[in-house]
């Protein structure tokens, strides 16, 4: 299938994304607003091109809290959440899994609970308007410590809004290891809030197997390093333990991926690991969530059925309930059929 078919077709097709953080979708124009207002640098569009534009982690760090240092405003937050929803419609995306990190933020004065009545707000009027789902995991964050990350737990206790439906691990693997934020999770688990850690991504298998054991992780976030242990990897296929992969993200860390034609994540759908398709921060890696579906077709030896069924995975691997699962599978079924038939009818 051409490109330009393959984009127009994709985006009708109903998908979700559960890896992808908050502040990553920020777009250019709210980003030249929010910096431009400390440095009239920024009033050029071209210097914040530059800031985008960086070929290793370091840089990228000092750009997205850069970004998370310029929220200054309660319509910082809105204005992000209308870049969300744009994001999110361009991209045929009818449900969303959001990380956010409230630890810096909170450190600069600003309170969990007003930050998120926004959230709320948004998310609920983006449902009415435009029928898209969203739900927030609170990344506790291993960056700062285990008593933030308990302390970032005990405001969604406090808090206690149903778009809050769960927490995550992500930060530096090594600095950071799964088993130091161990009762955090436990205490989360009790109280029916659902898992998931970034694992694999930085750090080797052992990074997995101890989001798994240590946390009882639900989900891991990248997971890539799975690839260089077989067990593992018959261990999240058996388990059912979904990894959300995000490719482009991980050429750019190139920690264990130098390009897209080398990425595994061929081998972990092949094994029958459940592989679900995300892009962690479109906006700085300058991808969204169609194009990372048309590598997967036109470098990576994905058919067309095979990405079916990694959108299928998808919504499996969410946290939606059983039944909002099958609907949405059943509605990707659907116009799948009738969108593939009719450009099969078109080229007879």
């Amino acid at each position: 299938m051409e490109k330009e078919k393959f984009y127009k077709i994709f985006k009708k097709i109903p998908k979700s994304e559960i890896h992808l953080h908050t502040e990553g979708v920020i777009s250019k124009k709210t980003a030249i607003t929010m910096l431009s207002r400390k440095n009239d640098d920024y009033k050029n569009a071209e210097n914040v091109e530059k800031l985008f534009n960086y070929d290793n982690l370091k840089d990228f760090i000092k750009t997205f809290l850069l970004i998370q240092n310029s929220f200054e405003y309660l319509s910082d937050f809105k204005n992000l959440f209308n870049n969300i929803c744009d994001y999110l419609r361009d991209n045929g995306i009818v449900y969303a899994e959001l990380f956010f990190s409230p630890s810096l933020f909170v450190k600069n004065g600003w309170k969990f609970e007003d930050m998120l009545d926004v959230f709320t707000k948004k998310i609920k009027k983006i449902r009415k308007k435009y029928k898209i789902k969203i739900k927030i995991i609170i990344d506790v964050s291993r960056t700062f410590g285990i008593e933030n990350a308990m302390k970032n737990l005990k405001n969604i206790l406090k808090y206690n809004n149903k778009d809050i439906i769960g927490i995550g691990l992500g930060g530096d693997e090594v600095k950071g290891p799964a088993k130091m934020f161990k009762e955090v999770f436990q205490l989360a688990k009790e109280q029916g809030y659902r898992r998931v850690a970034h694992a694999g991504e930085d750090g080797g298998p052992q990074s997995v197997w101890d989001a798994i054991n240590y946390l009882d992780a639900e989900r891991i976030g990248h997971g890539i390093s799975s690839i260089n242990d077989e067990k593992l990897m018959d261990y999240l296929a058996k388990k059912q333990i979904p990894l959300e992969i995000s490719p482009t993200s991980n050429i750019f860390t190139k920690k264990y991926v130098d390009k897209i034609e080398n990425h595994p994540i061929k081998e972990f759908y092949k094994k029958g690991i459940i592989t679900t398709l995300n892009t962690d921060d479109p906006t700085f890696f300058g991808v969204n969530l169609i194009d990372e579906y048309w590598n997967l077709y036109s470098k990576l030896g994905f058919s067309l059925d095979d990405l079916r069924n990694v959108i299928i995975y998808g919504f499996k691997a969410s946290f939606l309930s059983k039944r909002d699962k099958k609907d949405y599978v059943r509605k990707v079924k659907k116009i799948w059929k009738k969108e593939i038939k009719a450009d099969k009818s078109q080229e007879k």
